[in-house]
C-alpha cells in the first residue's frame, strides 16, 4: 500500500503535467484517509489526468467532468448580451471574466442555478443564468445556422422592425445572433433562450461574410474605438474592460482569439523587444508590464498589458481606456508603466491562434 507522501508526490506531478493552469483545467484532487486506507477525492476536467490518477494503486473517487448529472446537455449557448463568470458559484465571489452573446461553451457541471462552463478561449468559471444548455447535436445545428455579429459598441434589439417600438434587450460589440429573416433595414433574429427580436442592419454584419482586416493600422483604429470605457475587473466587453479584456476584445474584432489574461497573452505571438528599445515596436503590438525576474529569488510576473499605437504611445485600460506614453517629454507620459515595462509581443501573423469564425465552424 502506498504511503501518503508518495501518493501526494504522484498527484502533484500529474497536476503539474496536465493541469498547470487552474484557469483552463479543473484539477481539484485531494487525498483522504490514512496510509493503510488512502483514497482520492475530487474532480478534474482532464481525461489524461484522470487516467493517470487511475494508475495509482488506491481507491479513486475522482469525478471526470463533464458531470454525468448533466446527461447529454454538456454544451451551452450564451443568451444575454454579456455573461458574467465568477470564480465560485455565488454572486459574492470574484468576477474572473465575461463571455458574449451567442458564444458556444462547454458545460462541466451544475450546482443549483450555477453552471461551471469553459469558454472558447478555454477559461473556466461559474455563471448564473445567461446560458441555454444544449446537446452536442443541438450545438452542431447551431453552428450551421445563419448569424450576424454586432459591429457597434452598444445597440438594442426591438420587438418589431421599428426602433420606436419596445426593446427586447441590449447588445454589445461582438454579440452573435441567429438570423431568422430580413425585414427591410432589420435582421429578424433569434436568441438561444427562444426570444425573437429585430436588429438594425447598420449595427451588425453577416458573420459568414465578416472578414475584418488584420493590419496593424486597423488594430490601432479598433483600439481607439474603446477610449473612455471604464475599467472593470474581469470585464471583456464594451460595458467595461480590464487591461487584458481590452486587448482581447480588440483582437476579437479582427477575428483573432487571444487567451484571457495578460499572463497568458504574453505566452503567444512573436517576441519583439525585452530591452526597452521602443524603436523595434510596430503598431498593434502588445506591450506587457509587471515585475522583472530576480535570479534565484522570483520569476518574471506579468500584471498589465496594452496596445502600442506608435510614437512611443500605447492604449490600455487603467481607470478607463486611455492613451499613455513611454516618452518622458510627452504630456501623456506614464512613469509607473514605463518603469515596469517588461517586453513586447507581435500578434499579427501568429497562425497558431484560433480565429473567432472557427468558434462557429465558419
Amino acid at each position: 500500500m502506498k504511503q501518503f507522501e508518495e501518493v501526494q508526490f504522484i498527484v502533484d506531478g500529474i497536476r503539474k503535467e496536465f493541469a498547470p493552469d487552474k484557469r483552463t483545467v479543473v484539477f481539484d484532487v485531494i487525498i483522504s484517509g490514512v496510509d493503510a486506507h488512502l483514497e482520492l477525492e475530487g474532480e478534474t476536467s482532464c481525461p489524461e489526468a484522470y487516467d493517470k490518477l487511475n494508475d495509482i494503486d488506491i481507491i479513486n473517487n475522482v469525478r471526470l467532468l463533464p458531470s454525468s448529472d448533466l446527461g447529454d446537455t454538456t454544451y451551452g449557448i450564451i443568451y444575454n448580451s454579456v455573461g458574467t463568470i465568477h470564480n465560485e458559484p455565488k454572486h459574492s465571489s470574484e468576477i474572473v471574466t465575461q463571455t458574449l452573446m451567442g458564444m458556444p461553451v462547454r458545460v462541466l457541471n451544475k450546482v443549483r442555478d450555477w453552471c461551471r462552463i469553459q469558454t472558447p478561449d478555454k477559461y473556466i468559471g461559474w455563471i448564473c443564468g445567461s446560458v441555454s444548455l444544449t446537446t452536442i447535436d443541438e450545438q452542431k445545428q447551431y453552428s450551421n445556422q445563419h448569424k450576424i455579429i454586432v459591429s457597434s459598441l452598444y445597440q438594442q434589439s426591438y420587438q418589431q422592425a421599428d426602433v420606436d417600438c419596445g426593446i427586447v434587450s441590449d447588445l454589445v460589440l461582438g454579440d452573435v445572433l441567429v438570423v431568422k429573416d430580413e425585414v427591410e433595414n432589420f435582421y429578424n433574429v433569434l436568441y438561444a433562450d427562444g426570444r425573437e427580436a429585430y436588429v438594425c442592419k447598420a449595427s451588425a454584419k453577416i458573420l459568414k461574410n465578416w472578414h475584418p482586416l488584420q493590419t496593424k493600422e486597423e488594430v490601432v483604429s479598433t483600439s481607439l474605438y474603446f477610449l473612455g470605457i471604464p475599467y472593470v475587473w474581469g470585464g471583456t466587453s464594451s460595458k467595461g474592460l480590464d487591461c487584458s479584456g481590452l486587448t482581447k476584445m480588440v483582437y476579437f474584432m479582427h477575428n483573432i482569439v487571444l487567451p484571457r489574461d495578460a499572463s497568458q497573452q504574453v505566452l503567444v505571438g512573436e517576441l519583439v523587444d525585452d530591452e526597452g528599445d521602443f524603436e523595434r515596436l510596430e503598431l498593434g503590438d502588445l506591450v506587457f508590464f509587471g515585475e522583472k525576474a530576480v535570479v534565484d529569488v522570483s520569476a518574471e510576473r506579468v500584471v498589465h498589458v496594452g496596445i502600442y499605437i506608435g510614437n512611443y504611445r500605447f492604449v490600455h485600460a487603467s481607470d478607463y481606456v486611455r492613451i499613455n506614453s513611454f516618452n518622458p517629454e510627452d504630456e501623456l507620459y506614464d512613469e509607473l508603466n514605463t518603469n515596469r515595462y517588461l517586453l513586447t509581443k507581435r500578434i499579427l501573423g501568429d497562425t497558431s491562434l484560433q480565429s473567432v469564425k472557427s468558434i462557429f465552424n465558419l
